[in-house]
């Protein structure tokens, strides 16, 4: 029986899954939106929400917390100057997992994970204008007149 065994274990040992964790967790923090597996994202959201708590509380002890777990020291800064501040009347749910299909080699149900407010923004597509080449008989016959 499963009683009292919350929390996926993602397949992984305590090691590896914490070091998959914190790398998911900076990477969202760094991009603000990833593509990853619904229960990768499931588990990366409760640490990414501990994450902005402890941004919002911006004590030593709170940078010291959050820089020992993220990996890079530029989501350690991203954290603490535009995302905290971002999210200051903001009593939770800092996240959204929104789900993305199927990934073609195994089937695994893929999601994107992204903070509340980080609005995908559209690529410009470059401009197809159409420049008509003219022929060389066009060319000597607006020559001729």
């Amino acid at each position: 029986m499963r009683h009292l065994k919350s929390g996926s274990k993602l397949g992984k040992q305590p090691a590896h899954r914490r070091a998959v964790l914190r790398n998911l967790v900076t990477n969202l923090i760094e991009k603000e939106r990833i593509h990853t597996t619904i229960l990768r994202a499931k588990a990366t959201r409760r640490i990414a929400e501990k994450m902005i708590t402890l941004g919002k509380r911006d004590s030593l002890h709170a940078r010291r917390q959050a820089a020992a777990f993220l990996m890079t020291t530029v989501a350690t800064e991203k954290l603490f100057k535009d995302l905290a501040p971002r999210f200051a009347d903001r009593p939770g749910g800092y996240t959204r997992i929104i789900h993305a299909g199927w990934r073609l080699g195994d089937g695994a149900d893929l999601a994107i994970l992204e903070f509340i407010g980080s609005e995908l923004k559209k690529k410009e597509k470059p401009s197809r204008k159409k420049t008509r080449v003219e022929e060389p008989e066009e060319k000597e016959a607006a020559a001729a007149k």
